[in-house]
């Protein structure tokens, strides 16, 4: 997975209540030794800016579980407008992890 210790920083600094800024993503990424490319740092700090990361990984965490245990029938036995929202879950996971690089 590349670029992952970009988000692997975030969350990092969001789990121990640091502000999630430039400067402290790139003292983690130095701290491990990582090369840091300044311009994903600024992208990942723009990307987070005004997110809810709580809420974020709740929903992430949500449209994951139904769909790793759903039973492999279950698709074709949902009603359009299940099939709809679950679409509409999916593209929201996927905005989320293409905040994380």
């Amino acid at each position: 997975m590349k670029n992952m210790e970009y988000t692997y920083a975030a969350m990092l600094l969001h789990a121990t209540k640091q502000p999630i800024n430039e400067e402290n993503v790139k003292k983690v990424l130095h701290s491990t030794g990582a090369k840091v490319d300044d311009l994903k740092v600024k992208a990942l700090v723009t990307a987070l800016d005004g997110v809810n990361i709580e809420e974020a990984i709740a929903k992430a965490a949500v449209v994951a579980a139904p769909a790793s245990a759903a039973p492999a029938g279950a698709a074709k036995e949902a009603p359009k407008d299940e099939k709809s929202e679950e679409k509409k879950e999916e593209e929201a996971a996927a905005g989320l992890a293409s905040l994380f690089g």
